[in-house]
């Protein structure tokens, strides 16, 4: 069988690595399926059945729903299965996730890897690494799909998610009020809602949990950059108090597992204030429906049992959701589906390294040094280091670039007045006569916005402007600080850091960078070591 669709091969580390036209196209082949299915019709299309091309499931953390939905959804594709036993994997004896999964991959002519774990951003990460090793193999790049990794993405559960809700509203896009209660900071399947709803031309989203337990602030920032309306309440009896009471309801456990222990004191009275009673169920509109990603706590629900039985339930039909989208999302990936698909086709972002621009050099009658600045005959000068910022700051920026450029020479520095009567930075590096590239572009991460003169004969003969690069990457002197993150250098995986830039938003100041691999946000001085 042939199978070149244009998804073959995708890896989906998060909702956004299939665009809005990619997910409404796997919504409705999910919708011809199921229908199909249900009606007792001829669903060969959306079979495989092709042994050689290999799932492996690979849950290094707890799973029932999200593991046999792919299990049974491999097995309707006609693929072969591996349910790897993560707990008595080579992952005990300290091997890298990367080296377990250039072994399986070498098992079957293609393959797709569906893997959940306590560490966020592996998929992006085995996505370039066993890429490189599939490519320079002769095979096919097999497809990463992100089953939940930590506290940062959950897509495969976004999209049966939107599914349900697209059944709810009778498959109309043109607006969606959603209420999200519960554990909000920890659960990673609300933090995918934040890219998942952008299907929906107009969006409300009420965000219903104590200040403990609230969504975190960057991705409350994303949705209003988005241009949803953002509502926050801290129990459901505030929210209901308040009126314009949405008719779609997303509850959340309370993540004990990932609290820390001063949130855990607090379980009792935060679960009370997210816990749904019988005496609020006159407040609710008409047609609600209560979802759920399940499991829930069966001695203290948030969604108490009596619901269950009330046209509320909305739940149990969203969980068998997750077999059909699976399907689905396993044959986009497999290059089975697709053929058909008629929208726009993602691309990746692109990033230009054109950060490093020479500037004409002026002749100006101003002294060539400043006051403690020896004049340099031969060598280089970095200028306008932090121009601007206060002393404090421009002495640790002038530290930073002498220790990461190992500017161990003959040198002076220092803190001078600018031309306008702010502060600026300065290294004179009389010994120093050239640059090479790689050390222009990490002085352009350190110091954006400075200048480098080349002087020959007293003179400035050429003068390069640095400016901030759209990302920084393949130093050693960067880390990502979110310890779960799987390019963290304590977790030992081989993955380079990289970090791309964040433009603020309209009434921000701050540039932030964001790490490519777990997405956590860094301000710029938090990404270097030294």
């Amino acid at each position: 069988m042939v199978r070149n669709g244009p998804f073959k091969g995708r890896t989906v580390a998060v909702v956004n690595d299939l665009g809005a036209d990619e997910q409404l196209y796997l919504y409705r082949k999910a919708r011809e399926l199921k229908e199909a299915a249900l009606a007792g019709r001829d669903v060969s299309g959306f079979r495989l059945d092709e042994r050689d091309y290999q799932v492996y499931l690979i849950f290094m953390d707890d799973s029932t729903r999200t593991r046999e939905s792919f299990r049974n959804a491999a097995g309707f594709l006609g693929s072969r299965v591996n349910v790897f036993d993560a707990a008595t994997s080579s992952f005990n004896k300290n091997e890298s996730i990367a080296d377990t999964i250039k072994m399986l991959a070498g098992y079957a002519e293609d393959s797709a890897f569906v893997i959940r774990s306590k560490l966020e951003g592996v998929c992006r990460g085995l996505e370039g690494t066993i890429g490189r090793f599939a490519e320079q193999a002769g095979r096919p790049r097999p497809a990463f799909v992100n089953a939940g990794d930590g506290k940062h993405e959950h897509p495969t559960q976004e999209f049966l998610d939107e599914f349900s809700f697209l059944e709810q509203l009778d498959w109309k896009r043109d607006r969606i009020h959603l209420a999200l209660t519960g554990d909000l900071y920890h659960g990673r399947t609300v933090h995918s809602k934040v890219d998942g709803l952008g299907i929906y031309k107009e969006v409300t989203v009420d965000l219903v949990a104590p200040e403990l337990l609230g969504m975190p602030a960057h991705y409350v920032e994303k949705m209003r950059r988005k241009g949803y309306e953002v509502r926050l309440y801290e129990s459901i009896d505030e929210y209901l108090a308040a009126g314009k009471v949405a008719p779609i309801w997303y509850f959340t456990r309370l993540q004990l597992e990932r609290m820390g222990d001063a949130v855990l004191e607090k379980a009792d009275s935060l679960r009370g204030a997210l816990t749904f009673r019988r005496d609020q169920l006159g407040r609710l509109p008409e047609g609600a429906r209560f979802y759920h990603p399940l499991p829930r706590d069966r001695a203290k629900p948030t969604n108490p049992q009596f619901l269950d039985e009330l046209p509320l339930n909305g739940w149990d039909a969203q969980s068998a959701n997750g077999y059909w989208t699976r399907i689905v999302l396993l044959g986009m990936v497999s290059g089975l589906l697709g053929a058909d698909y008629q929208g726009a086709r993602y691309a990746p972002e692109s990033y230009e390294d054109d950060f490093v621009k020479e500037a004409p050099v002026e002749l100006h009658s101003k002294p060539e040094y400043k006051v403690g600045i020896k004049p340099v005959e031969e060598g280089i000068v970095i200028d306008h280091i932090a121009s601007g910022r206060p002393i404090g700051e421009i002495w640790d920026y002038v530290d930073a670039a002498r220790r990461i450029l190992s500017l161990n020479v003959r040198s002076s520095h220092g803190v001078y007045h600018t031309n306008s009567g702010d502060f600026k930075g300065i290294i004179s590096l009389p010994d120093v006569t050239s640059f090479g590239e790689r050390d222009l572009k990490k002085l352009a991460a350190i110091a954006p916005g400075c200048t480098l003169n080349l002087i020959r004969g007293h003179r400035v003969v050429k003068k390069y402007r640095l400016q901030m690069p759209p990302r920084i990457y393949s130093f050693d002197e960067i880390s990502c600080k979110n310890p779960a993150c799987v390019s963290a250098p304590a977790h030992q995986e081989g993955l380079s850091p990289e970090f791309l830039r964040k433009a603020p938003a309209a009434g921000e100041s701050a540039t932030t960078f964001v790490c490519k691999y777990c997405e956590k946000e860094h301000a710029f001085r938090e990404i270097w070591d030294v």
